[in-house]
């Protein structure tokens, strides 16, 4: 395998709106690059990227998939993302290791509502991205309009690259407007592209595109502002070494354009690529938490600093077992050697080193700063997790995710499938941190929830089929929650218990306090003196938030508040962690009982996209299921865009009423926005008080 120094590496994603042509836009990377010698489809099931069989089958990226390929002499580490919003933590991982993005658009629809999310989380985590307007050849397809979408709704300072020659069905290529170039695509199947001299019937426009273009990247860097100023020539390197910069520091964002499935606008596209997106020398060092202190350092993408690496995504791979997938950020990591995992305090042994293509792979002997790979073996490792040097161990920023909104009940049909889903259930969620197990405590039914009815349909059928589990499953509900809304103080619990020999002694004294929505569960220490010995704090931390699982009110889980630890005593024999542990339950459920608890539902932030004609039906629906209209949005093709926020409650079964009503016509996507107090109504039908 042929090496590449750091600068030749770009670790770029593929981020987009479902349907905007991201799988496709891979497929023919890996085609251009030679990593594959036949054009993979994604309706005829044939992708590499999108390998899973429910994939296939649904049309839709459900995991992100790594890809490693090679465009003149650059090393291209590529993930292809999920649009649909019930997969957008694979989105989330993805972005928290990457360098750079393309980010791809519907060049008939524009901006679309999870190219939107997806954008704004590319901002988070400060992503450069380029933008590639796909699906030219489509009746409707505006290039300028894309560009104007972009500009008005995500607020990015765009500048059209190129021109495309003819329209819609026409379109056969476009004008590189800095190499003052036409390029064309040949349809036979063939990898080349034809450059030829500027059309006649396009000079003009090119010359006055040009123009504006050069103006637009002079701005960008002192110097050349000044020439542009004066008149004097400015060359090809130094227009496109100030594009890159002004690319790396987010102040603009090249927009490209093509068709994909057409096998048009690809090969510029890659060049932009290795042009403008950043190798990871051009990324500022992370910052790191060293754990002997506590204090932060650098890491910087250098082979012969100490290890740092973040492992972002688990996969359980039926033949090979448990793949981690892993960014380096500094050092290297060696096949069969020992590294500590700082986050779990672990060591762990490398096994098998590798060089991700989808789901195939090839083996490589060690992994160096700025290189993503995946490691087989790793016995404790999660995603989020940081893994160090054992001289020097470190943890980086984890990975934060939402909290899922909805859930089914599950029950396998034999007892033999009863252990069988369990494990099975356990390796599902080591691969997704969205998706969570619990047992409910009134009925004894293990329930499971996700991000949304499609998410847990995925989860579930991969269940029945890939783990070979047999078992029943109910409706899908939504995750409620519970929350206090006013302060308990100074509750008093002493946990004592004589079994003969040794008893059993815990006494913790804490106040528990309402939190601002989102903000989660907060445990303060505020024990002075001793009265509790450190090695009992976690046990008290542990035994709260088990007991914040199950809220007094309906069993639901707990969320939103602080609990303070402000006194207790202990016992010379008597005490243990588990004493303490029980004495933090009880005390916890003693608080939560009189903290007048309420009950929290999920509100979604929903778009529907409809022609004209419909608006007022569709607003009268939004009504009708409790939901509150922020606002309206005209769209290309005479249609309206409506924003509401309605509770998940409200949303079973939308999509059949929204088709009925619009004729096929109109789409929505949700995602979740907050959690806020269920109507009184809605409280007396959870409670059973009707």
């Amino acid at each position: 395998m042929e090496d590449f120094p750091l600068e030749k590496y770009r670790n770029i994603g593929i981020i987009a709106h479902i349907d905007a042509g991201k799988t496709t836009t891979t497929e023919r990377i890996l085609y251009y690059t030679g990593k594959t010698y036949r054009l993979g489809n994604v309706d005829d099931g044939t992708t590499v990227t999108d390998w899973m069989a429910q994939e296939r089958e649904r049309g839709i990226t459900i995991v992100s998939a790594a890809v490693t390929a090679e465009w003149k002499g650059y090393r291209i580490n590529l993930i292809d993302t999920p649009g649909h919003i019930d997969f957008t933590a694979e989105v989330q991982r993805s972005l928290r290791v990457l360098d750079g993005g393309v980010v791809v658009f519907d060049a008939v629809q524009g901006v679309e509502p999870q190219s939107e999310t997806v954008w704004r989380q590319a901002d988070r985590y400060q992503v450069p991205r380029i933008c590639f307007a796909n699906k030219m050849d489509r009746v409707g397809a505006s290039y300028s309009r894309t560009i104007e979408s972009i500009h008005r709704r995500l607020g990015a300072n765009t500048l059209a690259m190129q021109i495309p020659i003819g329209e819609e069905a026409a379109f056969s290529g476009v004008i590189n407007l800095l190499e003052e170039e036409a390029v064309f695509f040949e349809d036979n199947g063939d990898k080349g592209t034809r450059v030829a001299p500027i059309p006649e019937e396009y000079r003009e426009k090119a010359a006055r595109k040009r123009a504006q273009l050069v103006e637009k990247i002079a701005e960008l860097d002192d110097g050349l502002i000044e020439k542009f100023v004066e008149g004097k020539a400015i060359s090809l390197a130094e227009l496109k070494a100030a594009l890159r910069k002004g690319v790396l520091e987010a102040r603009v964002t090249p927009v490209f354009c093509g068709t994909s499935l057409r096998n048009k606008g690809v090969q510029p596209l890659l060049d932009a690529v290795v042009d403008y997106l950043p190798s990871p020398l051009d990324i500022p060092p992370v910052n790191a938490t060293l754990l002997r202190d506590n204090s932060t350092v650098l890491r910087h993408a250098d082979a012969h600093e100490p290890l740092s690496a973040l492992v972002f995504k688990i996969v359980t791979d039926p033949y090979m077992g448990r793949l981690a997938y892993l960014r380096v950020y500094s050092g290297k990591v060696k096949q069969g050697e020992a590294v500590y995992n700082s986050s779990k305090a672990k060591k762990e042994r490398i096994g098998r080193l590798l060089r991700m293509y989808a789901d195939r792979r090839e083996d490589i002997e060690e992994l160096e700063a700025g290189d993503i790979g995946a490691i087989l073996g790793l016995k404790f490792s999660f995603t989020g997790d940081t893994l160090s040097d054992a001289s020097a161990p470190v943890v980086l920023e984890s990975i934060n995710f939402p909290e899922p909104v909805i859930s089914v009940a599950i029950e396998p049909k034999t007892k033999a499938d009863q252990e069988k889903m369990s494990d099975s259930l356990v390796k599902l969620a080591e691969e997704d941190p969205t998706f969570k197990i619990r047992q409910d405590e009134n009925t004894g039914q293990t329930v499971i929830s996700g991000m949304g009815e499609l998410h847990l349909d995925v989860l579930v059928n991969r269940l029945l089929r890939e783990f070979k589990v047999q078992a029943n499953v109910g409706k899908p509900r939504v995750a409620y929650r519970e929350a206090v809304t006013r302060p308990v103080m100074d509750v008093n619990y002493k946990y004592t218990k004589q079994t003969g020999g040794h008893g059993q002694y815990g006494h913790v004294v804490i106040n528990l306090e309402p939190q601002e929505s989102g903000t989660g569960i907060t445990f303060e220490n505020l024990i002075r003196g001793g009265s509790i010995p450190k090695e009992y704090i976690p046990a008290i931390e542990k035994g709260i938030r088990e007991a914040a699982e199950s809220g007094p009110l309906a069993g639901f889980p707990m969320t939103d508040f602080k609990v303070s630890l402000t006194d207790g005593s202990f016992h010379e024999v008597d005490s243990s962690e588990m004493a303490f542990r029980m004495a933090a339950i009880f005390a916890f459920r003693e608080a939560s009982e009189k903290a007048a608890p309420i009950l929290l539902e999920p509100i979604m932030k929903v778009e529907i996209t409809v022609p004209e004609e419909y608006t007022g039906d569709i607003i009268g629906q939004v009504n009708a299921r409790a939901g509150n209209i922020l606002g309206m949005e005209p769209q290309f093709g005479n249609a309206q865009m409506i924003h509401a926020e309605i509770p998940l409650s409200e949303m079973f079964g939308y999509a059949t009423e929204l088709r009925s009503a619009t004729q096929g016509r109109g789409v929505f996507t949700m995602e979740f926005t907050r959690y806020a107090q269920v109507s009184e109504s809605m409280r007396k039908k959870i409670l059973g008080l009707n």
